[in-house]
């Protein structure tokens, strides 16, 4: 079974220079892991919800041991209300830049003849979830580890009949 006749048809993409904000939107709404992303009319990388998430990594607790003096104890109240005050704007920050910035690239595709053995063994090799299917080089679709699986059944069950 090739890669075509189990793939989304037409995929919801974006816009290189759309915003982050944007991206999320779309994908909160239309219910999906990633977008392709476009330059005009070509594919050039991909955004996910793991490339979103990695902007929010926060560092972990510091190596070294801190105990507060009396009179620092003052302080750590207004030192975490300025640093909480950096955190939001940086947070607004995310929103607004542009979905280039954190795409995933070089793009991995998947020619919309290959099979979804091939498929498979893509996305297990590099790590994804997600493939944008190409046919003549442009952008025809795109096939989900799900879309795979289901291939899979369905192709079991033709065999059984």
């Amino acid at each position: 079974m090739n890669v075509e006749a189990v793939m989304t048809k037409n995929p919801v993409t974006i816009q290189a220079e759309d915003t982050i904000r944007e991206a999320s939107r779309i994908i909160r709404e239309k219910k999906i892991g990633g977008l392709p992303v476009m330059d005009r009319e070509n594919l050039i990388g991909m955004i996910t919800e793991s490339d979103i998430l990695a902007l929010l990594s926060v560092k972990g607790p510091s190596e070294d041991l801190w105990l507060p003096s009396p009179l620092e104890v003052i302080e750590i109240p207004i030192r975490e209300f300025f640093n909480w005050e950096k955190t939001k704007e940086a947070l607004s920050d995310i929103g607004s830049r542009p979905v280039r910035s954190v795409m995933s690239y070089p793009i991995i595709t998947i020619e919309a003849e290959d099979t979804i053995e091939e498929a498979a063994r893509l996305m297990l090799r590099e790590g994804i979830a997600r493939l944008p299917v190409l046919r003549d080089g442009v952008l025809a679709g795109i096939v989900t580890r799900a879309d795979i699986i289901e291939g899979i059944g369905k192709k079991k069950e033709d065999e059984a009949e």
